[in-house]
C-alpha cells in the first residue's frame, strides 16, 4: 500500500497538541508508516502556487490505484464530497456547468468544542483560480467561524505513475488566529490534508474495484 509522504516548514507540536488536534479535526493521527518526504518546490497549477509568505503550510501526497478520470471526478464533483469525505458536512456549487476557473463552492466542516475557538463549524467559500483538466487545480478562499477567519490557498496535482496516480496537495493558511500559534495550526492543517487524501484514496479505489470488467 503506497505511503503518504509529507513535509512541513514549521516545527511540529504533535506530542503536546495531539489531544487538541484530534478534538479539532475529529480524525485519527497520521498512520505510523508515514514518513517525511524530501522538501521540494511548491506545487503549482498553470504557474500559480500557494502563498509564499504564509507561516502555516503543509504539503503531502499519496499514490491512488484507480483511473485518473475516477479520481478527478470525485475531487471536482464537490456537491458529492459529503458522501465520501468524512470531515465535510455540506458542499454546494455556487455556479453551474463544468468545474472550471471561476467556479465557486461553499462547504462546511464541524469543529467540536475546544479551548482555541468557540466556533461550532467552519464555513468555507472557495473559488477556482486555475485548473487544467486531469492535471491540476488551484483554489482560494476564506474559512470563517465565530471570531475566526482563515484565508487559504490550496493546490492539487494529479500525475499518472506506475501503479496508479500520484495525487499531491499543498495548502497555506494566513490569519491572526492561526499565526498566533503556527505549530498547532500547521499540525491541524497536516492532519486535515492527510485525512482528505486517505478518504479520496479509499473512495477512488473502491469505485475502481467495483467497476465491471
Amino acid at each position: 500500500m503506497p505511503v503518504i509522504r509529507s513535509t512541513s516548514t514549521s516545527t511540529r507540536a504533535a506530542l503536546l497538541t495531539a489531544p487538541l488536534v484530534a478534538a479539532l479535526l475529529g480524525t485519527a493521527a497520521v498512520p505510523a508508516a508515514a514518513a517525511p518526504s524530501p522538501p521540494g518546490e511548491s506545487l503549482t497549477c498553470r504557474g500559480e502556487g500557494v502563498d509564499p509568505d504564509a507561516l502555516v503550510r503543509h504539503r503531502t501526497e499519496t499514490v491512488i490505484q484507480a483511473p485518473l478520470r475516477t479520481i478527478w471526478k470525485l475531487q471536482t464533483d464537490v456537491e458529492r464530497w459529503p458522501s465520501w469525505k468524512a470531515a465535510v458536512t455540506t458542499a454546494d456549487r455556487l455556479d453551474h456547468g463544468p468545474f472550471r476557473p471561476g467556479s465557486a463552492f461553499r462547504w462546511t466542516m464541524p469543529v467540536p468544542p475546544n479551548p482555541v475557538t468557540s466556533a461550532p463549524s467552519l464555513d468555507i467559500t472557495s473559488t477556482v483560480e486555475q485548473l487544467k483538466r486531469n492535471s491540476c487545480i488551484r483554489w482560494t478562499g476564506p474559512a470563517t467561524g465565530e471570531g475566526l477567519r482563515i484565508d487559504g490557498v490550496h493546490v492539487w496535482t494529479f500525475t499518472k505513475v506506475k501503479g496508479g496516480v500520484r495525487v499531491s496537495t499543498e495548502e497555506t493558511h494566513t490569519g491572526p488566529q492561526v499565526e498566533a500559534n503556527v505549530g498547532i495550526a500547521t499540525e491541524i492543517l497536516r492532519q486535515g490534508l492527510e485525512a482528505w487524501l486517505r478518504d479520496l484514496k479509499t473512495a477512488a479505489e473502491a469505485r475502481a474495484h467495483d467497476r465491471p470488467c
